[in-house]
């Protein structure tokens, strides 16, 4: 009879567990208290202990400014509360922006960022730094530092060519904007493409990296000199890299990558410029060598940086700017047929005057999704970086 009553209070134990799993989850808090700083472009990632890591760049402005560096904080498992920020990288006298974090296959971390020389982005220098002791408190103790070396080759000039002389592409009205790659500039760019210096310099990265079932690393990568994208791509676990053919459209620029359970890797973008104000997208179908040239989707856009992930049970999640301009509202969306279609399910900002943008996203081992954004909730210059977690039942929930 004993046994009979431990057995019902298990289950009913069992089922509570259950409801309690699928009871919808939320929570959000800054990193640190609003101040005065510009702090922008963050990045998080789960450890193999499962902390979260995050960093960011933090300074008082951004190409233009030599003292902005690489901050960051972590969130120990259980912990109520971030850390004390922490510096991840600091070169004199110069901006270092665009931190990227990455835990690779033999639980190694790196860091991918820039640091920008004559202050301008096309004369960017994209760097990186490993640790294989970051667990304790403060920031990783790195264990190497360089820069990521790659050539796009002469094929690259041939792609960017054949992707302006596409119909996506020359459709464009040629009186609209679209950054510097007005209809006059075209040539110049494709001869700028033709120069071994100038293609070698000035990529930048923004969005998280991507390991393939092959092992095979993809680091989406774009350029404010071409305003295409490309991937830098290892096969070694990191030792070499080599470059990708770029991804050509109208003014585009920050690729996000996903990978449909066909092997087909998509690339969604914002638009630099004036044209469409909507996300571009591309496709792979070489496991990311080679890319189409990038048409808009019907995802309204104000020319602001997203991220897109797919989750474990097969959903997509975009997190990005959902207005045509201004950076007030950030929202989520959600597709169940791997980018077909978005079905807009939650708001995380809407506030008029505020800035909300720059995200980063990932999913952690026990199924809880992440993201970290900057956070500047007035008209005022006070910012933050928000992170905000939550779980598939919140998701699914709807606004």
């Amino acid at each position: 009879m004993r046994s009979v009553a431990y057995c019902f209070l298990a289950v009913l134990m069992a089922i509570s567990s259950v409801a309690s799993a699928e009871s919808p989850v939320f929570h959000e808090q800054l990193i640190f208290p609003l101040q005065d700083k510009h702090v922008h472009s963050s990045s998080i990632v789960e450890l193999p202990n499962d902390d979260l890591l995050c960093c960011w760049f933090h300074g008082s402005g951004e190409r233009s400014s030599p003292d902005v560096m690489i901050h960051g904080s972590r969130l120990k498992k259980g912990s109520a509360a971030w850390s004390p920020m922490f510096p991840m990288a600091d070169t004199a006298d110069f901006p270092d922006l665009n931190p990227v974090l990455f835990v690779d296959q033999n639980e190694q971390l790196w860091m991918f960022w820039i640091t920008v020389l004559a202050e301008r982005w096309d004369f960017s220098m994209l760097r990186y730094k490993t640790s294989t002791d970051y667990l304790s408190d403060g920031p990783p103790k790195w264990l190497w530092q360089d820069h990521l070396y790659f050539k796009p080759g002469d094929k690259f000039a041939e792609v960017i060519e054949q992707g302006y002389a596409s119909p996506i592409v020359t459709a464009v009205a040629p009186d609209r904007d679209y950054g510097s790659l007005v209809r006059s500039g075209e040539s110049q760019l494709i001869e700028a493409s033709k120069d071994l210096r100038k293609r070698q310099i000035g990529w930048m990265p923004r969005t998280h990296a991507m390991i393939l079932p092959s092992g095979r690393i993809l680091l989406p990568l774009y350029s404010d000199g071409y305003y295409v994208g490309l991937m830098a791509i290892s096969d070694d676990q990191g030792k070499t890299w080599w470059a990708s053919s770029p991804i050509v459209g109208v003014g585009l620029n920050q690729p996000t990558i996903v990978r449909k359970q066909d092997g087909t890797i998509v690339a969604y973008m914002r638009e630099e410029g004036e044209v469409k104000h909507r996300v571009l997208r591309s496709e792979s179908k070489d496991d990311g060598e080679t890319w189409s040239v990038a048409d808009w989707t019907d995802i309204p856009n104000p020319n602001t940086s997203l991220e897109v992930i797919a989750l474990r049970d097969g959903l997509w999640v975009m997190i990005y700017n959902d207005i045509e301009d201004g950076r007030d509202s950030l929202a989520l969306a959600v597709s169940e047929d791997e980018g077909d279609s978005w079905t807009l399910k939650h708001h995380l900002e809407q506030l008029a005057g505020g800035k909300f943008h720059y995200p980063s996203i990932i999913q952690t081992r026990d199924g809880i999704i992440h993201a970290t954004y900057t956070h500047q909730p007035g008209s005022n210059a006070q910012k933050s970086i928000k992170h905000v977690s939550f779980n598939s039942a919140w998701l699914k929930k709807g606004d």
